[in-house]
């Protein structure tokens, strides 16, 4: 995959800041020149988490933007996301199959052999918690030596995430990142599409 579609994804939250609402995160996200949305959203039932992924997965597909789905990998397909987003936790074994060729596989990972075998079993990108956060207090953080360690043991793009904003990103790229996913920093923002925009600024500057 083009890991500039990685460059700025911003995972949903229904409960920070002023966007309240998934669909609200997700428009200022875009708004503010996201290249990435991942829908977070694990308050919600079944048919609700359906409903909504079928709704964002339009909104991101007429402006562009990849859509993933965290989790769920039913409700990636089901939905029509790009891709669906999963953990350690999640069954890997199959999933590179029920996806299809043409859907997208990120696999978070925390170290160099969990990194190797996600890419073995047809991940597509990783997702690495550099700093530890509140918004996900079960991640511990692997710091950018760690996010360098990971990056440096496959080629496929790497996304880091994590306690990430405007002030710290330039590490995370300096270690080998392709891009880094936020949830705080823009679903948590007083302005989420001035957040985003300016992460993306920052990003692009960077970049050229």
């Amino acid at each position: 995959m083009d890991p500039r579609a990685l460059r700025l994804m911003v995972v949903t939250s229904a409960t920070l800041g002023p966007a309240h609402g998934h669909r609200g995160v997700v428009t200022a996200a875009l708004d503010g020149g996201a290249t990435a949305v991942q829908l977070r959203a694990p308050e919600l039932g079944e048919r609700g988490l359906l409903r909504l992924a079928e709704d964002l997965a339009l909104l991101c597909r007429s402006r562009g933007v990849l859509f993933i789905v965290n989790d769920r990998l039913d409700v990636a397909v089901g939905s029509g996301a790009d891709g669906v987003h999963l953990g350690q936790s999640d069954p890997l074994a199959g999933s590179r199959d029920r996806l299809g060729p043409d859907r997208i596989l990120g696999v978070s990972v925390s170290d160099s052999e969990q990194a190797r075998t996600a890419e073995s079993m047809g991940a597509d990108y990783l997702g690495v918690t550099v700093w530890a956060t509140p918004t996900k207090p079960e991640a511990i953080g692997c710091g950018p030596g760690g996010l360098r360690e990971i990056c440096e043991a496959v080629s496929i793009p790497v996304v880091g995430i994590g306690g990430i904003d405007r002030h710290n990103l330039s590490l995370v790229f300096d270690a080998g990142a392709s891009g880094i996913a936020v949830i705080s920093a823009v679903a948590g923002a007083s302005d989420p599409t001035a957040a985003a925009r300016d992460l993306r600024m920052l990003i692009d500057q960077r970049k050229a």
